[in-house]
């Protein structure tokens, strides 16, 4: 390890074990340096570096602070890592995606509200109109996914599928783009989760899950031949779902 990055793990070391819990402002740099035994220009390169991680957080005139560490703040590198992978890491990407979607469908029939479902029944009929707008249709299948998985109220898993599907949402477009029956599958894929939600059915709601993206793995095992790059993900914003 450099000298930098060990004076990044003591002061993980410290925010771990409670010395400097979340929302916590750290001491003064040069405070700090003298208890770490560490050079100020040391302790200024492992600040810096923790702020990009988003551990600490500068308030200009205040000094700095230990973020929330909540994990949508954490995980938030890991969308643009995974944005960087190439050629059959999206297949790999889809693997991560069938072992933990299904799971966190079951999970959110037995934790979803009737608003959640609300929003969750929004987007599926917005799909049916877009049915011949492949961009916008692939838009509001990913705002779907994405309202399911709020409504199991666990922000890690969100926050990990969130950015797992930012790169399969571009492998969804490609296919609607490439597929004419593609549309039409992914819609009734979409109603039987809905339909398990509806029923609150964990077990039924898995296999829902699990069959769509079984869909999705298949097709691209099918046509996406090694090295072969995904096209960039659509420009178009639609309104977006509420948080």
């Amino acid at each position: 390890m450099s000298l930098t990055d060990r004076a990044i793990a003591r002061i993980r070391r410290m925010i771990r074990d409670g010395e400097l819990p979340p929302g916590s402002k750290l001491p003064p740099e040069q405070q700090l340096a003298a208890e770490l035994g560490l050079s100020r220009n040391l302790m200024r390169e492992a600040v810096k570096s923790l702020v990009v991680a988003r551990v600490l957080e500068i308030r200009r005139g205040d000094g700095t602070y230990v973020t929330s560490l909540a994990p949508g703040l954490l995980l938030e590198g890991l969308g643009g890592a995974v944005e960087l992978l190439q050629g059959d890491t999206v297949l790999e990407l889809t693997e991560v995606r069938r072992l933990f979607e299904p799971a966190a469908t079951a999970l959110a029939a037995t934790r979803i509200t009737d608003e959640d479902l609300a929003e969750v029944e929004r987007h599926l009929s917005a799909m049916r109109e877009a049915r011949a707008d492949v961009e916008l249709l692939t838009w509001h299948d990913a705002a779907f996914h994405r309202a399911v998985i709020h409504a199991t109220r666990n922000e890690t898993l969100a926050t990990l599928l969130e950015h797992i599907s930012g790169r399969t949402l571009r492998a969804r477009v490609w296919r609607g783009q490439a597929d004419a029956d593609a549309a039409g599958r992914t819609i009734t894929e979409h109603e039987a989760i809905y339909q398990a939600l509806v029923a609150r059915d964990p077990n039924l709601a898995q296999a829902a899950a699990l069959m769509h993206i079984n869909t999705t793995e298949r097709w691209l095992r099918d046509h996406l031949t090694e090295g072969e790059r995904i096209p960039a993900a659509p420009r178009r914003q639609p309104n977006r779902p509420r948080p």
